[in-house]
């Protein structure tokens, strides 16, 4: 909740896009279909939309807008590609979106280095396009094509995380615009730098509560010489992360390696016209040389056979490989269709990967006694794990049962030294769990450096933090 502190008034908003429009004219639309596009829609949570939405070029644009909307005190939140589960997009207190979708530029790419500098509008898929002639590639994959600064805001990972990290490990500085029109650059292009407070790093994953990112000088990695993929069945979860965890622990430097459950690999079966078994599966997929990618092959074969898996089917092959991943990354689609009429509810945890057959495991047994669809899938070689489940929204039961699932869900991961996400972020509708997971003095930290930078909460309030002093 905000407090009659930070409370909002409409005439103040109002004036703002008044403001606004005489800037940018055409550029500010209050159009209920677009205003409805730049609210959360794929979350449970209301739809709560903007009162406009203003399309910048530049991150001097950027900077007025973030300045009228100071001088008037309007809300502001940024919008990417609209791909986010946990609500960031959402204008409880209704306001100003800045969709930064027009900010689509490269602006260097320096192959040397192995470095880029991109606006935030960009989507991964495009950088990857564009960046594709040099031999280099960005390898962080969340499976939609999101938006790079949305990535960054989020600190997203996805299928790579486990070989390549996360953006939090890929982004070198960050250009942004604070919440008084203050336009700052966090770093320069140096890999290295022990020069004062890592402001990068406050900046990427920030949900967007501190400032708004306009440029970003990422890592770029070399494309592998070889890559080669497989998969391999297993006849409960429990041997499937088992094999996961043993195969991190030979430090065997697998690229990808995903979980999948068996009424998740039903789902890809009907949706992708596969014929994969339906039980706990493991897709992989190695880096390399075409030696050392056979090789890693092999001593997967290994451990999984020792944990009762197989057979190991791997290739080389790229259209089979490409099939494989396209599948996966249409999982959360491929399962809408397990219970026409519901909705989707995606949620995740990450926990130590020493206690991820524990909490899939107890996860599991949650699911079945639920009596509701739940397909689980997870970016397993880091420990994080997805569950979707499938809710009639006029059912009150159960979204009841779904809500306690899920909050038991948390709570597990936390007792096992875990977190509440993994990489979708609080949002809102995980700020609840906030203080459960970091304590008090942690939170009290976080609410001082949010005061520091944005005294009167107008950078995506609702979000990330309860901000009520």
């Amino acid at each position: 909740m905000t407090s009659t502190k930070f409370a909002f008034r409409k005439r103040d908003i109002q004036a703002a896009i008044a403001a606004l429009q005489m800037r940018f004219g055409e550029r500010v639309s209050t159009a209920a279909s677009v205003r409805d596009h730049h609210a959360s829609q794929l979350t449970w949570m209301s739809s709560q939309p903007p009162d406009a939405v203003v399309f910048p070029e530049s991150t001097d644009e950027v900077r007025e807008v973030i300045a009228l909307c100071a001088e008037y005190r309007a809300p502001v939140i940024p919008f990417g590609a609209g791909s986010s589960f946990e609500g960031h997009l959402n204008a409880p207190e209704g306001g100003i979106s800045i969709d930064l979708s027009r900010m689509n530029n490269v602006l260097a790419v320096n192959a040397e280095d192995m470095d880029c500098v991109v606006q935030p509008g960009i989507t991964r898929g495009a950088l990857n396009g564009y960046v594709r002639d040099t031999g280099l590639f960005f390898p962080i994959d969340p499976g939609a094509d999101a938006s790079i600064g949305g990535m960054a805001a989020t600190r997203a990972s996805g299928t790579n995380a486990v070989r390549y990290g996360t953006m939090r490990d890929n982004v070198v500085s960050v250009t942004a615009v604070l919440a008084n029109g203050e336009v700052i650059r966090t770093g320069r292009r140096a890999r290295k730098s022990s020069a004062g407070y890592d402001l990068t790093r406050l900046l990427v994953g920030s949900e967007g509560t501190l400032g708004v990112i306009t440029e970003l000088v990422l890592k770029l990695s070399p494309m592998p010489e070889a890559i080669s993929g497989g998969i391999c069945s297993f006849p409960d979860i429990r041997c499937a992360c088992d094999a996961v965890i043993a195969t991190i622990q030979h430090a065997i430097p697998v690229a990808r390696i995903e979980l999948l459950d068996e009424l998740t690999v039903h789902a890809l079966n009907r949706h992708s016209q596969l014929n994969l078994p339906e039980s706990p599966l493991l897709l992989l997929e190695f880096h390399g040389s075409p030696n050392s990618v056979a090789e890693q092959a092999d001593r997967f074969g290994e451990i999984a056979e020792a944990f009762s898996g197989g057979p190991f089917r791997w290739s080389a092959n790229a259209e089979e490989r490409t099939r494989l991943w396209k599948a996966r990354h249409d999982a959360y689609w491929a399962c809408l269709a397990l219970r026409p009429g519901a909705r989707p509810i995606p949620t995740d945890v990450c926990v130590p990967i020493s206690r991820l057959a524990d909490c899939i495991a107890e996860t599991k047994a949650e699911i079945a006694a639920l009596g509701l669809p739940a397909p689980l899938v997870g970016h397993v070689g880091d420990g994080n794990f997805h569950v979707q489940p499938l809710v009639v929204m006029d059912n009150p039961d159960e979204i009841e049962k779904v809500r306690g699932f899920m909050a038991r869900m948390v709570e597990r991961a936390l007792s096992m030294d875990g977190t509440c996400t993994g990489e979708h972020g609080i949002g809102q509708e995980k700020r609840k769990y906030m203080e459960r997971e970091h304590g008090l003095g942690t939170i009290s930290a976080m609410q001082a450096v949010k005061r520091a930078l944005d005294p009167e909460n107008i950078m995506n309030p609702g979000k990330m933090l309860e901000f009520d002093t």
